[in-house]
């Protein structure tokens, strides 16, 4: 959530960012009236809390005779300290309602919607090929690797098997994953896939797109879209050691999306499905480091999409289509050969204080003072990569020509049509 302090300090600074955001800049003011009421209600209740104490000393000093009468007013002075943190209570629970209705203030995002994005960079030539190229789903039946057919006979549409060496494809792309995280400073985590409402509210999922996440009521709790979630809550309610820099993690989970909404976009292939894998780093950092941190992110994308020999260009996301915690993505999209397009494979998003204000996540300063850490999130592996893999080093033969980072894990050169 928003800082409250820097709300009273910068209203024009939140509202500008609700337009950018295509968001109802009223909310503004509506929470500056319900923080006043806010307010207004402790100083209320601070004040007959004191006079409570002060009565008390009285009647404590009094003689028995008077007693009786001070008892009566003491009684009443109670209900009306009951009455006034009954109020004070209601006006925090409206604070934070409207608090949760506002979305991190956008940082430098084009304004817009999610065809009004900016492209920053091209990376890679798209191949060019003299003969028809297969979508990935053929490439995919053909070479043994994908099983759409029996994926929706056991679990329903946009379900699916990876088989034979389409698993040991996709253990390679995030097993790399796995390594350079580790070799650039990140700890890897398998985290829970299963999270509680609180951390889930936290990281900003329960919002306008809640409709996209599993939810087991019986449990109460939620499947997880992407291990940020786990990760943002791994140290809720911590005060955390920042001195020597950010904390990195790297999440590698499966992740579940219901993809509500969706029907009729991509139900061919594994481009847009309900299960997938995937690597997700996360960091924790001071506020003041999360611009840089941000881009060291980006460029660890940079190097693994690099890794497995796909064209992509990289697009500074508008703030119409930011989610509510983002307060700056950037997107990587690899060309997709059959689709003469780009299709996103990673996003990268600076959290700033968002998240970890509503988590508590805190550090301390360099006077000792608790202060809101920032968090930040980037893939670095995902299934859908195998897409643009597949059809971008696909051959005339109809084989597949691994990418060389990926070899020593698939055991493989060349993947092969079945016979």
């Amino acid at each position: 959530m928003i800082d409250l302090k820097f709300l009273r300090a910068n209203p024009d600074v939140v509202r500008e960012s609700q337009r950018t955001r295509g968001e109802d800049p009223n909310l503004v003011d509506e929470l500056l009236s319900a923080d006043e009421a806010r307010r207004t209600a402790i100083a209320q209740a601070d004040t007959l809390r004191a006079e409570q104490k002060a009565f008390g000393k009285k009647i404590g000093q009094a003689a028995p005779e008077d007693r009786p009468a001070l008892l009566q007013g003491s009684n009443e002075l109670k209900d009306k300290v009951k009455q006034a943190e009954a109020g004070e209570k209601a006006a925090a629970t409206e604070v934070e309602r409207i608090q949760y209705l506002i979305g991190n203030i956008v940082e430098g995002a084009p304004a817009g919607g999610e065809e009004d994005f900016v492209v920053l960079e091209h990376v890679g030539t798209p191949p060019e090929f003299d003969f028809e190229p297969k979508d990935h789903l053929e490439l995919g039946e053909s070479l043994g690797l994908i099983d759409m057919e029996r994926g929706t006979k056991v679990s329903g549409a946009r379900f699916y098997f990876l088989t034979g060496d389409g698993a040991f494809l996709q253990l390679a792309m995030l097993n790399l994953a796995a390594v350079k995280a580790r070799q650039a400073g990140f700890q890897l985590m398998v985290p829970p896939v299963l999270v509680r409402p609180e951390s889930m509210a936290g990281t900003g999922f329960l919002g306008a797109h809640s409709d996209e996440i599993y939810y087991l009521p019986e449990d109460d709790l939620y499947l997880v879209g992407t291990s940020e979630v786990a990760l943002a809550g791994y140290h809720q309610g911590e005060i955390i050691d920042l001195s020597e820099g950010p904390k990195r993690y790297a999440g590698w989970s499966s992740c579940f999306r219901r993809e509500a909404g969706s029907y009729g976009k991509d139900t061919r292939g594994i481009l847009r499905v309900h299960q997938f894998d995937k690597v997700e780093m996360f960091s924790y950092c001071k506020p003041e480091d999360a611009a840089a941190e941000h881009q060291r992110l980006l460029d660890m994308e940079r190097e693994m999409l690099g890794a497995v020999n796909v064209p992509y260009r990289i697009i500074d996301v508008a703030g119409g289509d930011l989610g509510s915690s983002a307060a700056r993505k950037f997107d990587t999209e690899a060309w997709v050969p059959t689709q003469n397009t780009y299709r996103e494979l990673t996003s990268t998003s600076n959290c700033t204080t968002f998240q970890a204000r509503r988590l508590q996540v805190r550090y301390r300063d360099e006077d000792g003072k608790p202060q809101v850490c920032a968090t930040l999130n980037g893939t670095l592996a995902t299934t859908r990569w195998l897409v643009a893999i597949l059809e971008n080093n696909q051959q005339a033969d109809g084989s597949v020509v691994v990418p060389e980072a990926l070899r020593p894990f698939v055991g493989k050169d060349v993947l092969e049509p079945v016979k």
